[in-house]
């Protein structure tokens, strides 16, 4: 597969899926940090998710950050928008702004775990 294939491959999956995370490992066991953050937020929360390890390929590294123009993984998508990585899905579950993104987006998600997250961590 090159970065071509890996980018149609990257559409797709993101047109396909209300909520695509791509990251390094999976849901269940990821292989960095900055995955597990935004994993745990999104299980925290209830929300169901494609994730799609960029590890498995070179091409599908590469691909992720040429098809956003974004340099670092873990990358969010909901109903077909980039919605960024770590730090921004962290701000946003913070501030609420997610919140209001899933909702706006007809997303299901659990209101009072996000609520828990924002009283834990405020």
């Amino acid at each position: 597969m090159d970065t071509t294939a890996a980018q149609a491959e990257i559409k797709q999956t993101v047109d396909s899926n209300d909520v695509v995370l791509f990251m390094k490992g999976n849901k269940t066991f990821p292989q960095c940090g900055f995955s597990s953050r935004v994993a745990s937020i999104l299980n925290y929360m209830d929300v169901e998710f494609q994730d799609v390890d960029i590890l498995e390929s070179d091409e599908m590294r590469q691909g992720i950050k040429d098809f956003t123009n974004w340099p670092t993984t873990p990358q969010l998508y909901v109903k077909g928008e980039f919605v960024g990585g770590c730090d921004i899905v962290t701000e946003m579950t913070m501030s609420g702004e997610l919140d209001t993104m899933l909702a706006e987006k007809g997303v299901a998600f659990n209101v009072e775990a996000a609520k828990k997250i924002r009283e834990s961590n405020g």
